[in-house]
Parts: structure tokens; C-alpha cells; sequence
């Protein structure tokens, strides 16, 4: 072979070589970062364990997590703006449950100042009252705080026809009640689904804690459990199909026999 084809022939695989070279050193080059944007944060106080209706916090049970700021609610408590709100908050009683990682909101809570925790619980103008149940009479154990019953009154009258059966009656007193504690457990114990009792402590109006003392002394009193869809229904609902009124006629018609009678003024 002839010098310069030699020549010609090393330029050549020398420069596929380099331009081969060059092309790996184009494709290992790192891809350009595209910059993330970032969204704005506030620092929001939540709950660090569970915590319990009725149950006072203490320092532990709280803690500030970061939260986007577009989703802070205005009744969140910000430590921008309370920074030392986890000293504030100790000693309040929980009036409703909170998971772990839920914000901290202030309605959801009551200071005691000294009175019981269920005096601290109970919504203004509302009262606390006990009645006694069996396992027949309370949903075989069924119900739990914080469910919504019927309190419902059945006694027993005498047949006006002489030889006859006495007549049983039964009607709902008082809809939609919502259960405070059974015995002296204001919440469910570890996780079970019943919790049978001998008392059960209904939140009432003043007017209703008057019609559940009468009908205590008129006959037996049972309660209904009502499913889980009615905790929401309005309130003037419940004061519809309530007791009535003080002073106020009323029909009542029970297994086809009608009577009237007049509340106590």
C-alpha cells in the first residue's frame, strides 16, 4: 500500500474517532433543571395524638405543621400569629374528638375554669340529665356517646270495658337526643362497638329535662337509635317533633284510641 493511502486512511479513522468522541460528550451532558415553584406555607397547630371528648390537653398533644397557606383555614390557630399557643391551649377540654394531624380549632373547645368536664361540654343554654336503662331498653348496649336516640315512653292503662286487657301505649317524647356519656364513660372505650349501662345522660333543653322527669314517674322509657345520617339534621327539625310547649293542647291518637291532654303550665 502506497504511503499516502496510509496517510489518508489514519486522517480519516482519527477523525470519525474525535467526532465520535465529541457525540458521547453531547450525550452525557446533565438536562437543564427546570426550577419548581414554590407554594407559599404557614406553620399550623394540630393534633399530635388523638385527643378525646372531654379529654384536657396538655403541651404533648399539640404540635405546629407546615400547611399550604392557600388551604389554612381562618379558624386555624397560625404560629406566625400565636406563637405561643401550645402554652395557651393547655388545660382546655375537648368538646368534640380529634385525630391525630387534625387542626386545632378553638369552637371545638372550652376552658373548664375549675367546673367538671361535662359542665364544660354541654352547650349553653342545654343540661345534662340521667335516666336508667337496661340492655333491652338501650339498643342492647348499642349505643355509645355522642349517638342521636329517641326517647320513647310506653306505659300502661286500664281497658275502660270491664274484663278486658289493659291497653298498652307507646309514643316517641323526645326525637333526635344526643347521648353525653353512658354510666360515668363520656366516649367509647378502646375501640368497642357496645357499651352496655345502667344510666345514660341525655343533652336536653330546660323544657325537654321537664317532659323525660314526668314521663320517668308515667311509665317505662326505652331509646331508639337512630342511624348516623340524622346527626346532621337541623336542630329546629328536632324542636319540631319535640315534646310541646308548656300550656299548649295536644291530640294524642295511640292504637286507635284518641285522647287529649294539656302540659302543665
Amino acid at each position: 500500500m502506497k504511503t499516502a493511502q496510509i496517510a489518508v486512511l489514519s486522517i480519516a479513522l482519527g477523525a470519525g474517532g474525535i467526532a465520535a468522541y465529541l457525540a458521547r460528550g453531547t450525550d452525557d451532558k446533565p438536562q437543564a433543571v427546570q426550577p419548581v415553584a414554590q407554594l407559599p406555607t404557614v406553620e399550623v397547630l394540630v393534633a399530635k395524638n388523638e385527643i378525646g371528648l372531654g379529654q384536657s390537653l396538655r403541651t404533648d398533644d399539640l404540635q405546629w405543621q407546615t400547611w399550604p397557606a392557600a388551604a389554612a383555614s381562618g379558624s386555624f390557630i397560625k404560629r406566625g400569629e400565636r406563637p405561643e399557643a401550645t402554652k395557651q391551649m393547655a388545660g382546655m377540654i375537648a368538646r368534640a374528638p380529634f385525630i391525630a394531624g387534625e387542626p386545632i380549632r378553638e369552637p371545638k373547645l372550652v376552658r373548664a375554669d375549675g367546673s367538671g368536664f361535662m359542665a364544660a361540654i354541654l352547650p349553653t343554654g342545654m343540661r345534662a340529665v340521667s335516666t336508667e336503662i337496661s340492655a333491652e331498653t338501650g339498643a342492647g348496649g348499642f349505643i355509645l356517646p355522642n349517638d342521636r336516640v329517641d326517647v320513647i315512653l310506653t306505659r300502661r292503662d286500664k281497658n275502660p270495658e270491664k274484663g278486658g286487657p289493659d291497653i298498652v301505649n307507646s309514643e316517641i317524647i323526645l326525637p333526635n337526643v344526643r347521648v353525653l356519656a353512658i354510666d360515668q364513660a363520656p366516649k367509647e372505650k378502646d375501640g368497642q362497638n357496645a357499651l352496655v349501662g345502667r344510666t345514660v345522660t341525655l343533652e336536653l333543653k330546660p323544657e325537654h329535662a321537664e317532659t323525660l322527669a314526668r314521663a320517668r314517674q308515667a311509665g317505662t322509657l326505652s331509646l331508639a337509635l337512630r342511624s348516623i345520617a340524622d346527626v346532621n339534621m337541623a336542630e329546629n327539625s328536632a324542636d319540631e317533633d319535640a315534646a310541646p310547649k308548656r300550656g299548649a293542647s295536644i291530640n294524642i291518637v295511640r292504637y286507635g284510641v284518641q285522647s287529649s291532654t294539656t302540659t302543665q303550665k
